[in-house]
């Protein structure tokens, strides 16, 4: 039997000491980016890890020897998401007006079209996973049963050390391990498909993004006909000055019942969940270009008569002004 019948994976290892050689190096495995180095004679770039065929997610590790800087800008966006978590050292993410620090406790994720710099420390070697786009997305609408809208964003901060999101690290861990010790069974095509979509899936589940609301939702029990009346009201009224009683009498129980329903299917009050159902609206009209660049008319327009406070939960729940998603939309 040939061996591509059987092997599903395929490990790589590169060692450059020129900044060309492991700028176009990564470049091959997340994508188009800058790479600045403070004492270029000192580099000591090494990656190694195992591309996994399916849907070529790659798994390993990389250090550069010395400090460097990657630059991603949303002209030239990576092609991949970028999953990293320092073994030793630290690095530190800038995007989105922040600064995230990584350690051995909490890990990164660079969303692809975002603009970012991030920071890495000369005695940092670190685990990273590269997804491509195309990987997550059809993923993801496979889950959602339909066709993404919008891109997928994460929150770049991963916890490595508490919940879901540390036993998707342990996952990692556990991969990396049992591929590089060439076993034949995790290597195989019939195991090896199946646990890259259980990495993407496990990624999805456990860190935040802009769709883990409809995804929660997704995988919850079948709405009662009362929680579905209340929440098409609020979907089909959005725009309107709806009251709490006006939600109650479309859904036609008492308060207590509709507040229990909300938090246990969509996690939400039934007024946050109207108040995110706008911010989400909002979001997709500038970001379509239907706001025209007005965007205290279109927020006015959803039902937000506070402007300042309606910036403020944008940007709470979004990481980013409503003036930096038009200016990201017009570049693009």
């Amino acid at each position: 039997m040939p061996t591509s019948a059987v092997n599903d994976c395929r490990g790589i290892d590169a060692l450059r000491h020129d900044l060309e050689g492991a700028r176009n190096w990564m470049e091959t495995i997340c994508g188009p980016h800058a790479l600045q180095v403070r004492n270029p004679k000192q580099l000591n770039f090494h990656h190694s890890g195992t591309v996994m065929r399916s849907m070529a997610s790659t798994l390993g590790y990389v250090e550069y020897g010395t400090d460097v800087t990657v630059s991603v800008r949303d002209d030239a966006p990576l092609n991949c998401y970028s999953v990293s978590l320092p073994i030793t050292g630290q690095q530190e993410l800038a995007t989105r007006g922040r600064l995230w620090l990584s350690d051995q406790d909490s890990g990164l994720i660079l969303s692809p079209h975002e603009t970012q710099d991030l920071a890495i420390t000369g005695s940092c070697r670190k685990i990273i996973v590269s997804i491509p786009q195309l990987a997550l997305r059809q993923v993801l609408e496979g889950m959602l049963q339909r066709p993404l809208d919008i891109a997928l964003t994460f929150e770049p901060q991963m916890d490595a050390a508490n919940g879901d999101q540390a036993a998707w690290w342990r996952m990692v861990k556990f991969l990396l391990a049992e591929m590089g010790s060439a076993g034949p069974m995790i290597n195989h095509q019939h195991m090896a498909g199946d646990l890259e979509l259980a990495l993407i899936k496990g990624l999805l589940l456990s860190q935040s993004h802009n769709f883990s609301q409809e995804l929660a939702e997704a995988a919850s029990p079948s709405c009662p006909h009362y929680l579905t009346r209340a929440k098409q009201f609020i979907h089909e009224n959005a725009r309107e000055d709806i009251a709490l009683e006006d939600i109650e009498r479309a859904a036609g129980v008492s308060r207590y019942k509709l507040f229990d329903g909300f938090k246990q299917h969509f996690g939400y009050a039934p007024m946050a969940y109207l108040k995110r159902y706008r911010l989400e609206a909002v979001r997709r009209e500038i970001l379509g270009d239907g706001c025209e660049g007005n965007v205290s008319s279109t927020a006015m327009n959803w039902g937000f008569s506070h402007l300042g406070r309606f910036a403020g939960d944008y940007k709470q729940l979004f990481g980013e002004t409503p003036s930096q998603t038009l200016k990201r939309a017009a570049k693009r």
